[in-house]
């Protein structure tokens, strides 16, 4: 039984890839709140029909004839003055997320006291008027429903408490044309959920399809490592971030005698010693840092800001890796390099001097055989 459960639960709520859980929360926080106004505005506006509605029917108790109607123009009246205040709810993941939650319970209350007035309604108007409180509430809470697509759980839970006990009554009255309007009422719903589930899946499937073009457009594709472009974006971000008193830096490391590898083994053979040189960085630096491969046998590093590597320190620790000979094929490779470094602010405040200055400092290394690393351009005054 657990098991059938479980499969159900996780037919109506699948988990979302790990890879997409941000990116979906901003994309459901923004569409949501792009519609809510819209939403509460003509709620809002139906108010005074509600209250029309609930003057004509006998015997109810007065809170539910006029009470609910005007808390939930309260509510609608909240929820939309609230809208218009300054807040981006695609911020962050957390303020999505907060958002949401919101926009789950708000909804939830609403729905709850329409649910209300529309039952008592049901079972004090005439026969003749039965039909307009079902109708009413239909119309609300299928646009409702609609507007919260993209958040499962709440427009589950709004079917349930809004759209499930007037149906139940409809299709229990006995009489055709409540069966029918009842029958007709799950169908419509049944349709939506069926509309909201495949909406919902697109989503996903449209930002994993995302996911992978930018991971495509940001990897090198031999070595797995990020390429020029990628590096260029996150070095952007750590120029533009509020200057702290942290600060990051980047080397430039270019293989010695890597061409007379592809002379003697071959290309394939040279790839393989690539991706092998790759890996040795990319475990060395491992969450501290972003490695990429910028050319042919070039690579480099940024140590962003708050990494743990001592800057003075990464150079020699690249270099320390490559003193163990690369096993390729069969063959014992050793390959050295030349490494230039460059550290925020000192060396530059944005990308184009940092790069200059770590390439100035590559190029003096390699023209010193007996000092592969440059921690800065010396040279300069």
């Amino acid at each position: 039984m657990s098991a059938t459960l479980q499969s159900v639960w996780t037919r109506l709520f699948p988990p979302i890839p790990t890879s997409v859980r941000d990116e979906f929360l901003l994309l459901s926080a923004t569409r949501l709140q792009s519609q809510s106004r819209h939403l509460f505005l003509a709620m809002l506006l139906t108010i005074p029909m509600v209250l029309y509605a609930s003057i004509i029917i006998p015997g109810t108790n007065p809170m539910i004839r006029y009470g609910v109607p005007l808390a939930m123009g309260t509510s609608c009246l909240i929820g939309f003055i609230s809208l218009l205040k300054e807040r981006n709810a695609s911020d962050s993941p957390e303020e999505a997320r907060k958002f949401i939650k919101e926009a789950t319970f708000f909804s939830a209350t609403i729905c709850i006291l329409v649910s209300v007035w529309c039952v008592t309604g049901w079972y004090n108007a005439p026969e003749a008027m039965k039909l307009y409180f079902p109708f009413t509430l239909a119309m609300g809470s299928l646009t409702t429903i609609y507007n919260l697509a993209t958040i499962r759980a709440a427009a589950i839970s709004n079917v349930i408490i809004g759209i499930m006990p007037i149906t139940l009554l409809m299709l229990l009255s006995g009489d055709p044309i409540g069966l029918s309007a009842g029958a007709s009422l799950v169908m419509v719903t049944t349709f939506l959920l069926r509309l909201i589930t495949l909406q919902n899946d697109q989503f996903v499937k449209l930002l994993l399809l995302q996911n992978e073009m930018k991971q495509l457009a940001d990897t090198d594709p031999l070595t797995g490592l990020y390429n020029r472009r990628a590096l260029a974006e996150h070095l952007d971000l750590q120029t533009d971030a509020p200057e702290t008193d942290a600060t990051f830096a980047i080397a430039l490391i270019d293989l010695d005698g890597f061409k007379p590898v592809n002379d003697q083994y071959g290309h394939a053979v040279g790839d393989k010693l690539l991706v092998e040189i790759a890996r040795r960085f990319k475990n060395t630096v491992g969450d501290q840092g972003i490695v990429a491969r910028t050319g042919g046998d070039e690579f480099a590093i940024l140590l962003p800001r708050g990494s743990s590597i001592p800057h003075s320190a990464i150079a020699e620790q690249m270099l320390t890796q490559l003193i163990t000979p690369c096993a390729v094929d069969g063959h014992l490779i050793r390959v050295g390099a030349s490494i230039g470094t460059a550290s925020w602010p000192e060396d530059g405040r944005d990308a184009k001097s940092l790069f200059e200055k770590a390439d100035k400092a590559l190029y003096l290394a390699k023209a010193k055989p007996a000092d592969k690393i440059q921690v800065r351009d010396q040279s300069a005054a």
